[in-house]
């Protein structure tokens, strides 16, 4: 067991935590203002906008991993698009694991926002337009400080199951050490080489972190 420990490889886990930090930050740039419109407006097709985006709750990730992959890879127009206008490539890259998983984690972020800024009383909003506030100010002064328990819990679910991520990253991101191989792929590697006691120590060390990373925002709720 010591010996494991001393040669364990923690590339998998930066991996996982860079993929869960840089997610959660995009997803909560994109929601506010995303979660702010689907709150106050009502048009035609804001159901099916809806189901569309909470709709990876639902589908297996090797699903959505699938189409992801037929949509990023060269033969694809977007693909062929972005590689020869842009030179970027994004299947079996990091780039590719970010927007994977931005996708696949988007009602994870965007439903806690939406259900706290419907929630809030539209007198207030009102009442702030009426003293001249504009909608910028109005989202930073009174939305975003009104909701912060929702905005902590968005963030820990959205990092949390990043960090869980298997089906999608094993498709997107293939197992390419120090770039995409993240945690979870680490253990089921470990797993398929009858290394029992690494696939051991790796889920242990991610237990650990998952629990801490919960219990420090349970802490931070309660204060």
């Amino acid at each position: 067991m010591l010996e494991v420990l001393q040669n364990i490889d923690w590339n998998p886990f930066l991996v996982s935590i860079k993929l869960s930090l840089i997610t959660c930050f995009i997803l909560f740039i994109f929601c506010i203002p995303l979660a702010w419109f689907f709150s106050f407006k009502n048009f035609r097709t804001k159901k099916i906008l809806e189901t569309i985006i909470t709709l990876p709750l639902v589908l297996p990730p090797s699903v959505v991993g699938f189409y992801l992959l037929i949509l990023f890879s060269k033969y694809s127009f977007l693909g062929e698009f972005l590689e020869k206008n842009f030179n970027i490539t994004l299947a079996f890259t990091f780039e590719g694991l970010v927007v994977a998983s931005c996708i696949y984690s988007l009602p994870f972020m965007f439903n806690p926002l939406y259900v706290a800024i419907s929630s809030i009383p539209k007198n207030i909003i009102e009442a702030s337009y009426s003293l001249g506030k504009n909608a910028f100010v109005t989202l930073f002064k009174i939305i975003l400080p009104s909701i912060k328990p929702a905005i902590l819990n968005a963030m820990v679910i959205t990092f949390a199951h990043t960090m869980g991520e298997f089906g999608i990253v094993l498709m997107i991101g293939g197992s390419l050490s120090g770039e995409t191989k993240v945690a979870s792929i680490a253990i089921y590697e470990s797993m398929e080489n009858l290394d029992f006691l690494t696939a051991h120590v790796y889920s242990a060390i991610l237990l650990i972190f998952s629990f801490l990373v919960l219990l420090s925002v349970n802490l931070l709720s309660k204060k």
